[in-house]
Order: C-alpha cells, then structure tokens, then sequence
C-alpha cells in the first residue's frame, strides 16, 4: 500500500492555500426538537434472535452479558443512568442528515457501540424521521434496516449463513448519508468505503477509498491482515482508527459525492497532512454515474482547537457546511479542579470548540486548501425567546456534547443542527445522565449568505 509522499504535499501547498477566517457569526434558536435516549425499537420480524438484543458484548473484556440492563453505560467514570444489553435495538446514534425539502428528513445510526468488537448484535439503520418544533419532538416516520442479500461485501459479514444478511457495527461504521433517486450513499469508517443502497437497504456497491493515487486504509480496513511473527512488519495503514469519513456531501446537480474523511491522512515520515501549519483532512470526490474516484481532493484544515468534523453538507456549488469540534464534553462550570484527576462529580475535558464553518471549494482550489469564510458557535447559540427545552444559561442554548454529527441547510436563512449521543456513554448535558438526541432549527441568515 502506497503512503502519501511529504514533498507531494508541500509541492501542493506551495501554490498557495486561502486558510482560515475567524469571522464568527450569530445564530438564533428557533426550535429545539428531543428524541429521548432510551428509545428502544424493535428488530425486523425475520431478524435471527441474536439481534433481538442488542449491546451483549459490551462488558470490559467482550464477553457475552446474560440477561438485559446488567451492564452499566459509563461516560469515563460517571454512570450514565442507562444499561446494557437492550430489549432491541438502539434508535440513538443519529451520524449525519439531509433535509429531502418536504419537511423530512434522512438520517442514519452509526455502528452502536463504537467499535467493531462490541457491536456485533447492533443493526444498521437509516431514518426517515420529520420534527414537531412546536411540541418539541422527533417524529419516526419509516426505519430502514442494511443488508447484504447479494454478497456484496468484500468479506465475511457477522451474519454469514443467515437467509436475510443484515448487517452490523462489525460489518461497517456508517456515518454519513446521501438519499438519491435510487436509494442511498453511504459514508462509513472501517475501510473507510462509500456504500451504495437500494431504497430497501440492500447493498449494491462497495467502493474502496482512493485519493489521487493513494490507496487510504484505517487500522479496521477488513484486508488488513496482522503477522503471525511478532517481529515481522506491521501491515501498512495510513489512517487512524475511526478516521473515515463521518462527511458526505454532494454536489447539487448529483453528479458527484464529495467524501471527508475525519482524520488526517498519516506521510510517509509519521507526520499528518497539513495545510501550512494546521492539520488538514481530505475531501475525495467520487463520479456518481461511474462510481469512481475522479482523483480531485481538496483540503479541509482544522482550526486551533478542532480535533475532528462531525458533518458536511454543500450550501450550494461551491459552498458548503461543517461541524467541527474538539473531543470535550460538558460545562466549563462543572470542570474537573485537575483535569489528569477525573471524578464522577465532574466533566474531566469541557466542551470548547463546537463550530459550524461556512467554507468554499472550488475547482481552481483542488489540490489545496478550502476557504473558511466564517463559523457560529455552538456553545452559545442566541435564545431570546427562551425556546430552548434543556440546558443552556439564561438567554442561551449550548451544545455541549462530544460529538454533534448532523448539519444541513432548511431554507435561505435555517440549518438544522443535532448531536449523536452516543448511547448510553455520552453524558455531556448532565454528569449522570445519558445524553438524548436533540435537534434544533437555527436561523443563521447572515451566515449563509456570507462571501
């Protein structure tokens, strides 16, 4: 496998690259929307009975949990009100959404648990949902459950020998979305691949992940195939685990996708892509109608204080939106005195760095930098009317959860914006109790009219 060359990288960005510009700008709370946590549904009729529960091998050292709620959810050392395994299936984990222009809109739950080695009885789901602003609720409207029926998975799947072939979190990590005419894009982290569905979920293509000549692997990549000699060299990956790509955007006439990975792609030397001296992801482009990689990237550089993105969605040709954030979770007034000394009365990292950026990329920047035009802040979204249902100051609404994973234009002048939560780990909201999955509706017009 080929790494990526540091002169290669330099030769590129010594063209020149428009970085970051740090114009914040106001966002307004229109509505806020909360699907509880603990929203438990129930796997397909046909499902074999191992996916009648879910959450069985999430104990310390992976092995099977006999009986339901036995295992604690934990956010580091605080309990988080909610146990493990589950009477069906988690709904939580929403990882990406895209309005459909009717009021509804897609959304999807990532691989359960967070690893490949716990969520083996965790189903692959996409949603239809829709919001009752005025009520303050999500609304399910139809769950679509993934499978493979076709073998078309370059591997063995957890459920090899079963007549249906529904896939789970130790098949893929989905992360991203894009409806289509057809069916669905998918963007997920172990390979990392782009996943084409059918309407129904059946998958229909698996598209190995390319940029320019590179071929990019994470740690979890299903070819990646560990020595049998202790001492002999480790099989080479240039993406760190859980790096892949928790972005999707695409173009507005559907001729292309635009895939942005989470984390950085790993040089030759150790070192990480930059763009001068930020660290940059890669946004690959894809040819919907040949389903091939046309080798344009682009770079996104992370700014001071952004660990990783959790969406990606275009505004329109050449513009788009991104969530970025840190790893940081919860209020600076309930911080931990040391944060090496983590407690359960407090929040050992704090969330800071919550943004959505506007940014542009056009063809004459591929190869480069993306332009950030401008961000609003997430940890203090403007709430006059007091809309807001949880959390916030007075006057305020917040978002201070890890991961917020979900952003995408409504109109001229409103995104809507919502966190995964992660269930049951996450507890950014309060020290001990599972964060639930909140979506709010922000009137940005400022924002997205910015050039």
């Amino acid at each position: 496998m080929r790494l990526i060359s540091s002169s290669l990288i330099l030769s590129l960005l010594s063209t020149g690259a428009a970085l970051a510009d740090d114009k914040q700008f106001a966002a307004k709370l229109v509505s806020h929307a909360i699907l509880p946590a603990n929203t438990i549904i129930a796997a397909p009729a046909d499902a074999p009975q191992h996916l009648k529960t879910s959450g069985k091998f999430t104990t310390a050292d992976r092995k099977r949990a006999e009986g339901l709620k036995v295992v604690p959810g934990k956010d580091g050392l605080r309990e988080t009100g909610l146990s493990m395994p589950f009477d069906g299936q988690a709904m939580q984990g929403f990882s990406g959404i895209k309005a459909m222009g009717d009021g509804t809109y897609w959304s999807l739950s990532d691989n359960g648990f967070g690893s490949k080695s716990n969520s083996s009885d965790s189903m692959l789901m996409l949603h239809h949902i829709k919001f009752d602003w005025d009520g303050g609720k999500v609304e399910p409207i139809e769950t679509v459950f993934l499978s493979d029926p076709d073998k078309k998975a370059p591997f063995p799947i957890v459920m090899e020998g079963s007549e249906q072939r529904y896939l789970t979190g130790a098949d893929f990590d989905v992360e991203s979305i894009q409806p289509v005419a057809d069916g669905f894009w998918v963007g997920e982290e172990f390979g990392p691949y782009l996943l084409k569905f059918t309407k129904e979920g059946k998958l229909t293509d698996v598209i190995a992940t390319k940029s320019g000549e590179v071929d990019v692997k994470s740690p979890d990549n299903p070819t990646l195939v560990v020595p049998a000699n202790p001492t002999a060299k480790m099989p080479a990956f240039n993406l760190k685990r859980s790096g892949g790509y928790e972005g999707l955007a695409m173009s507005k006439d559907g001729s292309k996708l635009y895939a942005l990975l989470e984390g950085p792609l790993y040089l030759e030397d150790g070192s990480v892509e930059k763009a001068e001296t930020l660290t940059a992801l890669r946004i690959i482009e894809l040819d919907t109608a040949s389903k091939s990689w046309t080798g344009k990237t682009w770079l996104y550089p992370l700014s001071e204080g952004g660990e990783a993105i959790g969406d990606f969605n275009m505004i329109d040709e050449t513009t788009a939106l991104v969530i970025e954030r840190d790893n940081g979770a919860g209020v600076a007034d309930k911080a931990c005195a040391d944060p090496k000394a983590p407690a359960a009365d407090c929040f050992a990292v704090p969330a800071k760095h919550k943004r959505i950026y506007k940014i542009e990329m056009t063809d004459e920047m591929a190869g480069k930098a993306v332009r950030k035009i401008g961000y609003i802040d997430l940890m203090k979204i403007e709430d006059p009317d007091n809309k807001k249902r949880q959390g916030g100051d007075e006057g305020f609404y917040d978002m201070p959860f890890v991961t917020i994973e979900n952003v995408d234009v409504v109109d001229a002048t409103h995104i809507v914006v919502g966190n995964d939560n992660n269930l049951p780990f996450s507890a950014g909201r309060a020290l001990d109790k599972a964060d639930d999955n909140e979506f709010v509706l922000l009137e940005v017009g400022d924002f997205l009219a910015a050039k």
